[in-house]
């Protein structure tokens, strides 16, 4: 059995190389670091603390890259999740900065790993943001010129409605913001080379290894039990984001899973794939509950739409998601379905990732709202620096104020449900 076959039915799955199947924890093991999570949060980590020289053992529940990490739309955004705007009014302009910066960097970490590694993971240039409404529009001139004028951020730009027609045949032409400072790349094989350069450079990882508690010892050890093991820390990072589940409750109601769901169509003919997008970019739309697709790289549509806020997905995904991409490209109507699926992520209230520490000897960063490919991959680093003693930059990603759902775990998933709904209304309505 290879650990492929354990991960959910999508094409990413399908199409990537199976990865090496690490053992399961059995045993007691010792370390400097023990992180639990083998998604792009835990990876990065682990990568980047033994460059620093620490001893690193790392516990997944399933197999690597198995939540969202392996599941997402494969895309690799510039800045935050929030505006910057919004940024500048909870931490003031010059921390705002910090943030920008470290959202570029972000990219630039992402991609220098892919080069460092030699990461085969279909990686691409340019990000298409269309309006969904003409009155999206405008909104997204201003960001451009607001992000040259403040940022002197100069790789965006405005597309007008009859450029963005000549780019794509989506029915979104009221404009789009061009990005070419964003990348895009297939999300599982990226994570499996994150994992082939962590077990390179020396990490203990272990798989189908579901931590079960932990607590930090009288002397100055972190205890982690799974079923069948134990590790013996001197520090534990918490990398598991919307699989946290009842882990850590101190940090539980700062985020709330929700489930997202993406198709994949039969390779498109040359013509189709020009339809869809004549540059190869990856596109998203103005919506509050977000349309994202892309190219794979033998020609499939790849189209993330809808989402649920329970415990159980769709039945059919694939049946899910078919209305939101037919209403970008009712000319694709005829094209069969290959797969359908969906993962959890885990949001926060005002969409920015929540870093913090626990006590003196743990760690954690969570809550990466649809933006984790770069934000998961700098989390880790930032996370290293931070074990190592440097906590600048680890500091400014936790000074922007975290506010817990209300209700906490018992309760915030009616009270944000019925938010999402409002949003979602105002979506459908028209302008």
């Amino acid at each position: 059995m290879t650990a492929n076959s354990q991960h959910v039915d999508s094409w990413y799955a399908a199409s990537a190389s199976p990865h090496k199947v690490f053992p399961a924890l059995s045993g007691e093991v010792a370390s400097d670091v023990c992180i639990v999570g083998g998604g792009y949060t835990g990876l990065s980590t682990a990568i980047h603390l033994r460059k620093l020289g620490f001893s690193v053992t790392l516990l997944e529940a399933e197999r690597v890259g198995w939540g969202a990490s392996g599941r997402n739309g494969g895309h690799v955004g510039t800045g935050q999740r929030a505006d910057q705007e919004d940024l500048e009014q909870w931490v003031g302009l010059g921390t705002a900065k910090d943030l920008w910066r470290l959202g570029l960097d972000a990219v630039d970490l992402v991609v220098n790993l892919i080069d460092e590694f030699s990461i085969e993971c279909e990686l691409g240039v340019g990000n298409l943001h269309l309006a969904a409404k003409r009155r999206h529009s405008k909104g997204l001139q201003q960001e451009v010129e607001y992000l040259s004028k403040t940022y002197g951020y100069d790789q965006m730009r405005f597309v007008d409605a009859t450029e963005t027609a000549w780019m794509t045949t989506a029915n979104r032409s009221h404009g789009a913001l061009l990005d070419l400072g964003a990348r895009h790349l297939h999300p599982l094989k990226y994570a499996f080379g994150l994992a082939k350069a962590a077990d390179l450079l020396g990490t203990e990882i272990f798989e189908d290894s579901r931590v079960l508690s932990y607590d930090e010892s009288k002397d100055g050890q972190v205890q982690v039990k799974t079923d069948s093991g134990l590790v013996k820390a001197r520090f534990l990072v918490l990398a598991c984001n919307g699989y946290l589940g009842n882990l850590e409750p101190r940090i539980a109601g700062n985020i709330m899973p929700i489930n997202n769901f993406i198709l994949a169509t039969e390779p498109l003919s040359e013509a189709q794939q020009k339809a869809v997008c004549r540059d190869n970019f990856s596109l998203s739309d103005s919506l509050f509950v977000i349309n994202y697709w892309k190219l794979s790289g033998d020609g499939r549509l790849l189209f993330g739409g809808g989402e649920t806020y329970g415990a159980k997905f769709p039945k059919n995904i694939a049946r899910f998601v078919w209305p939101h991409m037919l209403k970008i490209y009712p000319n694709l109507a005829d094209v069969a379905v290959e797969y359908g699926w969906g993962g959890t992520l885990g949001i926060t209230m005002n969409r920015m990732p929540d870093f913090g520490r626990l006590g003196r000897r743990t760690f954690y960063a969570q809550g990466f709202s649809g933006h984790g490919v770069p934000t998961a991959t700098m989390a880790g680093y930032l996370l290293a620096a931070a074990i190592s003693g440097d906590t600048d930059d680890f500091s400014r990603m936790a000074s922007v104020p975290t506010r817990r759902f209300p209700g906490g775990t018992l309760l915030r998933r009616p009270g944000q449900v019925a938010g999402m709904l409002f949003y979602s209304l105002l979506d459908r309505i028209g302008g």
